[in-house]
């Protein structure tokens, strides 16, 4: 009985609030907080399409009063950037500005979202208006210039390089990006494929066998060391 009283209350307050609120009578102050928050947030954010990319992101030039929880501290000939995500955030006095990265940049490890785009059989990263390119011998993702001309998107079934990878055992992203990296040295070194090279560094008749090789080779190790690859 109790319980379908505080029930019936509830029901009636509702009704309640919807009637105050045609009528015209004043929203509580803590509704009208959350829903200009709301709109706030929406307008702080950008939708990037291009490549079907269809992620969103903050928009360039928006001011946060704080840095993102999770964000990684990024130094570039002295100065300091903070990554989070596929964007990149600059002191603006006591806050944070989201920025364009400088070309030349590096960091460990992709977004959790990004598209990879050939370029004349050369893959390039793309997230947030933002292209990236494997550099070995800095094991870091680059941001580079543009590339020149109309890239490709290649559909998975078609022969992306590109898997996806969840870390069942909770590793940190550092751990992931080392992971990550081992176990695309390994496969290249197995299989004689590098995806991170014109046309797989193979011969054109080799390139889909090849490719097949090298994406089974990275899909066992990762496995091997608890993570889950689609």
């Amino acid at each position: 009985m109790k319980t379908k009283l505080i029930l019936l209350s509830f029901v009636t307050l509702v009704f309640a609030m919807y009637a105050l609120a045609a009528h015209g009578a004043v929203e509580p102050p803590q509704y009208r907080q959350a829903r200009e928050q709301a709109r706030g947030q929406a307008r702080d954010q950008r939708y990037d399409n291009r490549y079907n990319h269809n992620r969103s992101y903050p928009v360039r030039g928006y001011v946060s009063p704080a840095l993102p929880r999770g964000y990684v501290n990024v130094r570039y000939r002295g100065s300091p950037y903070y990554y989070y995500r596929g964007s990149w955030y600059r002191p603006y006095g006591p806050r944070y500005i989201v920025a364009r990265p400088p070309f030349g940049i590096g960091i460990a490890y992709l977004p959790p979202f990004y598209t990879t785009v050939w370029f004349g059989g050369v893959p390039y990263y793309y997230a947030d208006d933002t292209y990236y390119m494997w550099r070995p011998e800095r094991r870091e993702y680059v941001v580079t210039q543009p590339p020149a001309g109309e890239g490709q998107v290649r559909d998975r079934g078609a022969g992306s390089d590109e898997i996806f990878v969840y870390p069942k055992n909770g590793q940190s992203e550092e751990r992931q990006s080392t992971d990550r990296y081992e176990c695309h040295s390994w496969a290249v070194e197995k299989t004689g494929f590098d995806p991170t090279r014109p046309n797989g560094n193979v011969g054109d008749d080799e390139i889909d066998s090849k490719r097949a090789d090298y994406r089974r080779a990275e899909g066992a190790c990762l496995e091997a060391r608890g993570y889950s690859v689609k």
